[in-house]
């Protein structure tokens, strides 16, 4: 059973969340937070196994409640909830240890299966966001000066060819599982994979792999 724990301050959000992981046989709503504040000390107390975090709260935010959640309690996947307009918030709560990211107004079946990829250790993300993630990056590297703009672009040096095939494979949204059925390869080797994909680039998390695949042009072959 997935135990989630929902934080949001519209009450009338929470109440159709609660009710979607409600609907679902293998997931438990365990708790309600109404502001990042009561958020860490929730996850202390009722051991979610993900959470699913507003950005956007008065008082203390989805940023700083997931960067306190996530040095406290490494273990529990924080996915957060978007919108369009959240553009700013994208790149610092992915910094701040987020290990998904979802719009708010995803199909019930795309925020089900959000939660089950982040309590497997996956990270569940949109192609829209992905989008802007990597805009946001691209436009850091430019303001950073016209060379790290270029090494933007390049290809990640030392991979193996399969290695590539990975990464462009996660640029594209593709879970593990997936990418095992479209490689003919076993869940485990794909894992394998993507963990050595993260020590050779230095990419802390899976999002930032598929920002890097598409920052430097890896796509599935």
């Amino acid at each position: 059973m997935i135990r989630v724990l929902l934080v949001d301050d519209q009450q009338l959000v929470r109440m159709g969340l609660r009710m979607l992981c409600d609907s679902a046989p293998d997931m438990e709503v365990v708790g309600e937070a109404g502001d990042g504040r009561d958020a860490p000390r929730l996850v202390e107390e009722l051991h979610p196994d993900v959470v699913l975090m507003d950005l956007r709260m008065p008082g203390v935010d989805g940023i700083a409640a997931t960067r306190r959640i996530a040095a406290a309690r490494p273990s529990v996947r924080v996915v957060v909830l978007t919108t369009f307009d959240d553009d700013d918030h994208l790149y610092p709560a992915l910094a701040a240890g987020a290990a998904g990211f979802l719009v708010k107004d995803a199909p019930p079946t795309e925020l089900l299966r959000a939660i089950r990829m982040a309590a497997d250790g996956e990270a569940p993300y949109g192609r829209d966001v992905l989008a802007r993630l990597v805009e946001q990056a691209v436009r850091a590297r430019a303001e950073a000066g016209a060379e790290a703009a270029e090494d933007a672009r390049r290809a990640p040096a030392g991979l193996t060819a399969r290695e590539e095939e990975v990464l462009g494979l996660v640029g594209a949204g593709l879970s593990n599982r997936e990418i095992a059925d479209r490689l003919h390869l076993g869940v485990t080797t794909v894992k394998t994979h993507v963990a050595n994909l993260m020590r050779k680039t230095g990419c802390p998390n899976r999002i930032r792999l598929a920002v890097l695949a598409v920052q430097t042009g890896v796509t599935p072959g």
